[in-house]
């Protein structure tokens, strides 16, 4: 299974929003939405339910939440650029929290973006449809 775009959010309706907008900008084709930080590993590590599944190439960005269930976003980040094999995926948060501490974290962690998801409807699309844009078209990313 190829995913370009891994989304991880617990919140079904933001999730909701950024797939509508991603799909509206046809840039959800190859789109796989997980709801907390242990699905995320699972599928980035091949384990769980995603154990002995067939990786051709890894994702071209991963739209991570920071405050999720089981899991966060902060060590699900941590995970993924610690280990050599997944340390070159672009990570982008994608959040509600505007905290410094966690926005300094993820960029200590290696985060590629910092994100924080607007309240407006209108500059959240724009925000979403740019950033997918900018992910799947434009950025040239690593071959790992």
């Amino acid at each position: 299974m190829e995913v370009e775009i891994l989304l991880v959010d617990d919140n079904s309706s933001d999730a909701d929003m950024v797939i509508r907008v991603l799909r509206k900008n046809n840039l959800a084709g190859k789109l796989l939405h997980l709801k907390d930080g242990v699905e995320a590993l699972d599928f980035i590590f091949n384990e769980g339910e995603y154990a002995g599944r067939e990786v051709q190439r890894p994702s071209k960005v991963v739209l991570l939440d920071l405050k999720m269930p089981r899991v966060g976003g902060i060590e699900v980040l941590k995970r993924i650029k610690a280990d050599e094999r997944t340390r070159k995926i672009p990570v982008v948060v994608l959040t509600s929290s505007r905290e410094h501490s966690d926005v300094q974290t993820c960029y200590d962690l290696g985060a590629n973006g910092y994100i924080v998801k607007p309240v407006e409807f209108e500059e959240f699309q724009k925000t979403i449809s740019d950033l997918g844009h900018f992910w799947i078209n434009t950025n040239q990313g690593p071959h790992i």
